[in-house]
C-alpha cells in the first residue's frame, strides 16, 4: 500500500535530521511537533540537543537547517526559537492527498495490514441490570477504539466476559426463583425487571441471615456443577444480557463475541490454576483458603495478600480472570482490556499471578474514570442512576426539537430519523472526547448541548459537503492542485493529508479521544473553507479542485465519524 503524503513528508524530515546528526556526531531521539501556524507544517525542537553540543538550541536549530536541502516533499527549511521548521511542498501533498481520499473513498486513512491479531475485551459488566451512564463508558470507549485500530490495519476482535458464575449472579438468580416483584419494573425490558429481583435479594440478604446460607449453598452448587443451579444461573444471566445487547444496538455497539465465565470452571482450567498456584513458593495456607502473598511484587498493604480459592474449596472472580487471561494469550497476539479504574490494584495483582503461572504476557489496560451525577457516585445495586436507556432517549428527543424546528419542511419519519442519528451521535461523542483518565460529573444539560464541540457539528459539515457535490453535477475529476491557492484551501487540505497519521497514532497509543478533537478541526476547516471559497459559483479549473477538495473532505469526515461510532447523514 502506498504511503499517505504527509507520512512521506515526516519520513523525509526523519531520515534529513538524521543524516545531519550523524555528521555532528551526536545522537538524539528524533521527536516533530506540530508549529504554530506560519512556523511551517512539522518542527525538530533543538532543545535536547544543546547540553550535548554545549550550544544554545537557536544556535543548534541554525546549523540543522542550514545543512538541509530543501528535497522531494519538503520545500523549505527554515529555523525559530530552537526549532527547525519544515514547510511541505503544498501542491504535491494536495495532489496526492486528495486523489487518495477520492480512490479509497470509505477506505481513506487505512493503515497497511498488520501481521497483529488484538483481542479487545470491553463492557463485561455484571448482567444483574440495565447498563447506566456511570459504565457508559466502557462500551463507548472500548467500540470506538475497536473501530480506530481495525481502520490502522490491525485485525482486531471484540469481546464481552460474561460474570455468570460470581455471587452477584447467584443473588439475581435466587431472587428470580423466590420472590415475586414488589414494584413493576420502569419499561417492560428484562434487563429493568430482573435488576429488581436483584435488588429485593440484596435487601433480604442485609436482613435475614438463612438467605446468606442459601446463597452461599447456591454459589458452591453453582461451582461443582449442579445441573439445576447452572441452567437457572446460564437462563438468568442470558436473559439480561439479550436485553444489554438492545441497549448497546440503539448507540451502534455490537461484540464479536462473548465469553462465559463458567467455560473455565467446567473444563476444568480453574482447578488447574488452583492446583499449580499451591505449589508456588509465594501460596500460604491459612484456615483451609489459599492466597498468594505478593508483597515481592510491589504490592503493599492489606492487598499483599491476593485470595485464590476459599476454604471450602470454590474458586473466586480473580482465580477465574486468571485462567480467562491464560486462554486470551493462546487467540491473540494483544490483549487490550477496558476497565474502570477501580480495577487498577486488580490488574496489578493479575500481572503477579500471570508471572507466577510463567506467562510472560500481561493484558493492555486502558483505563476510564466513572460518570458520576451531581449527587455522587451511581450504585446498581442501591437504585440510583441514570440508566442508558434513559439517556438515549432524552437525546433523541431533544434532536428531533431541533430538527422539527429547523426542518419543518421534512415528513415524520425522515425528522425521526436524522433525530435518531443527530441524537446518538450526541451522546457517544459527548462521552469519547474526554480524556478516559478524566472524570465526568454527568450533567443532563452538557450532554444534550448541540453547539461547541459535538457530533451534530460535525455531522452537519458533513451533510452540507454532501449537498454541495449533489448540486455540482458533472466536474473534471482530474483536478489541478496548483488552483488551490488560498489560506483555507492550503489548511483544509493539510488537516485532511494528517488523517492517516492521526488514526495510526490513536490506534499506536489508543487515545480515542484524540480522534475527537480532530473531527472537531476538520468540521471548522471545512466550514470556514465554504464560508470565504466559492465552490459552486466558480469556474474552470479552479471549480474542479475545490470540487475535489469538498469530496475529500466528505470521506475524510465520514471516516472519521464511522471510527467515532457516528453516522454520517447526507441531509440535516
Amino acid at each position: 500500500m502506498k504511503t499517505d503524503a504527509f507520512q512521506e513528508f515526516t519520513d523525509e524530515i526523519r531520515k534529513a535530521i538524521s543524516e545531519v546528526l550523524v555528521d555532528l556526531k551526536v545522537e538524539a531521539d528524533i521527536v516533530l511537533d506540530r508549529p504554530p501556524e506560519g512556523k511551517g507544517d512539522m518542527a525538530f525542537p533543538c532543545f535536547p540537543l544543546s547540553k550535548k553540543l554545549r550550544k544554545a538550541p537557536d544556535a543548534i536549530a541554525k546549523d540543522i537547517a542550514a545543512k538541509i536541502k530543501p528535497l522531494g516533499m519538503i520545500e523549505k527549511v527554515d529555523s525559530s526559537g530552537g526549532y527547525v521548521n519544515f514547510h511541505v511542498r503544498f501542491e504535491k501533498l494536495a495532489d496526492s492527498t486528495i486523489k487518495d481520499a477520492l480512490t479509497k473513498k470509505d477506505k481513506y486513512g487505512s493503515g497497511e495490514p498488520k501481521n497483529t491479531r488484538v483481542l479487545l475485551e470491553h463492557t463485561s459488566v455484571n448482567p444483574t441490570g440495565p447498563i447506566h451512564v456511570g459504565r457508559a463508558r466502557n462500551p463507548l470507549i472500548g467500540d470506538t477504539l475497536a473501530r480506530i485500530l481495525r481502520l490502522a490495519g490491525y485485525t482486531v476482535t471484540t469481546e464481552f466476559y460474561v460474570n455468570d458464575v460470581g455471587r452477584q449472579v447467584v443473588v439475581m438468580a435466587w431472587g428470580v426463583k423466590h420472590l415475586e416483584l414488589e414494584t413493576k419494573p420502569e419499561r417492560d425490558k428484562d434487563d429493568y425487571r430482573y435488576v429488581l429481583f436483584y435488588q429485593q435479594a440484596n435487601k433480604l440478604l442485609e436482613e435475614k441471615p438463612e438467605v446468606v446460607k442459601e446463597i452461599d449453598e447456591m454459589l458452591y452448587k453453582l461451582e461443582h456443577g449442579d445441573r439445576e443451579t447452572v441452567t437457572l444461573a446460564k437462563e438468568t444471566c442470558e436473559t439480561v444480557l439479550k436485553a444489554l445487547m438492545e441497549s448497546l444496538h440503539r448507540i451502534n455497539i455490537s461484540l464479536d463475541g462473548f465469553t462465559f465465565e463458567s467455560r473455565f470452571v467446567q473444563d476444568g482450567s480453574v482447578d488447574r490454576v488452583i492446583e499449580k498456584l499451591k505449589t508456588s513458593e509465594f501460596a500460604r495456607e491459612e484456615d483451609g483458603a489459599f492466597h498468594l502473598e505478593l508483597e515481592s511484587f510491589g504490592i503493599s498493604g492489606r492487598e499483599t495478600k491476593w485470595v485464590f480459592t476459599r476454604s471450602d474449596g470454590t474458586s473466586l472472580y480473580t482465580t477465574r480472570d486468571l485462567a480467562y487471561h491464560m486462554n486470551k494469550f493462546t487467540r491473540t497476539d494483544v490483549a487490550i482490556n477496558v476497565l474502570g479504574e477501580d480495577q487498577k490494584l486488580g490488574m496489578q495483582e493479575l500481572a503477579a499471578a500471570l508471572s507466577i503461572m510463567g506467562v510472560d504476557k500481561k493484558p493492555e489496560i486502558v483505563y476510564y474514570a466513572f460518570v458520576s451525577l451531581p449527587e455522587g457516585r451511581m450504585s446498581t445495586r442501591k437504585g440510583r442512576v441514570v440508566n442508558l436507556d434513559d439517556l438515549v432517549d432524552e437525546t433523541v428527543e431533544l434532536a428531533y426539537e431541533e430538527v422539527n424546528k429547523r426542518r419543518p419542511d421534512l415528513s415524520e419519519e425522515r425528522k425521526r430519523e436524522i433525530a435518531r442519528v443527530v441524537g446518538i451521535g450526541a451522546l457517544r461523542y459527548n462521552i469519547v472526547r474526554i480524556q478516559p483518565e478524566k472524570q465526568i460529573v454527568f450533567k443532563w444539560e452538557d450532554a444534550l448541548n448541540f453547539e461547541g464541540s459535538s457530533a451534530p457539528f460535525v455531522q452537519y459539515a458533513h451533510a452540507r459537503a454532501c449537498s454541495i457535490l449533489a448540486k455540482a453535477g458533472t466536474w473534471n475529476r482530474e483536478f489541478d492542485a496548483h488552483h488551490l491557492t488560498s489560506d483555507q484551501e492550503k489548511r483544509l487540505t493539510k488537516l485532511i493529508a494528517g488523517f492517516p497519521s492521526i488514526i495510526a497514532d490513536c490506534a499506536d497509543h489508543r487515545r480515542p479521544h484524540v480522534l475527537a478533537t480532530y473531527a472537531q478541526d476538520l468540521a471548522a476547516e471545512f466550514n470556514q473553507f465554504y464560508r470565504y471559497i466559492p465552490v459552486l459559483k466558480a469556474e474552470g479549473p479552479a471549480r474542479d479542485a475545490r470540487l475535489a477538495l469538498v469530496e475529500a473532505s466528505r470521506w475524510t469526515l465520514r471516516n472519521t465519524l464511522d471510527c467515532l461510532g457516528v453516522e454520517a447523514p447526507e441531509e440535516m
